[in-house]
């Protein structure tokens, strides 16, 4: 017999279950929420949800997600273009754009070098960093990952395929602790970290 006194309630609280962080309790708890909510409301919820999947992009510049083909901080006149900062993914630009001390442009990776998970160089956005920087246009490359080994084994990586070019490398300060993923640092020692970057 189920635990829950209705499939429908099981449905919902697997499909909870099944984002990260979200622990079945949890899930249970925001799927009896939704049923207090009215129709229009869910409805409201999940179209938007349904819309946000369907129709975000990714920038073709430097695949940041967007609701154009090329993002607002790409397309902005205002913006350092001599300057590319690479993260790891989204949420990391979203933690530096915070600090408001940085006012170059973004290369997002869409994921690290990581050969116990399978993945590889030809499987994150490598190849067109190069070629954003065999334009010319760029002369500093901030490798702003994470300090864990993949995030080193990626910096380490990119360093060598862009060592051909007339850019200065250089890496956040060691404000960030060994083995901190970027997006749960505070503003504050992120901030710094982009301000007081070394040279590799």
């Amino acid at each position: 017999m189920s635990e829950y006194p209705s499939h429908l309630l099981e449905q919902a609280v697997e499909a909870f279950n099944s984002l990260p962080g979200i622990g079945r309790r949890t899930a249970l708890r925001l799927a009896l929420h939704m049923l207090r909510k009215s129709k229009d409301e869910v409805r409201r919820f999940t179209d938007s949800i349904s819309t946000f999947r369907e129709e975000v992009k990714h920038c073709r510049v430097c695949h940041n997600i967007s609701d154009e083909e090329i993002c607002d901080i790409c397309s902005d006149p205002r913006r350092d273009r001599s300057t590319i900062c690479v993260v790891q993914n989204v949420q990391d630009v979203m933690a530096i754009e915070n600090t408001r001390q940085y006012k170059g442009l973004y290369h997002v990776l869409g994921g690290i070098i990581s050969p116990m998970d399978g993945i590889g160089p030809s499987d994150i956005f490598i190849d067109s960093l190069v070629e954003r920087v065999a334009g010319g246009e760029i002369k500093e490359v901030i490798m702003a990952l994470s300090s864990t080994t993949d995030g080193e084994t990626t910096r380490f990586f990119i360093s060598r395929r862009l060592e051909p070019y007339p850019v200065e490398m250089t890496t956040i300060a060691s404000g960030i602790s060994v083995g901190e993923e970027l997006e749960y640092t505070d503003e504050i020692t992120l901030g710094r970290s982009i301000v007081n970057r070394v040279k590799i």
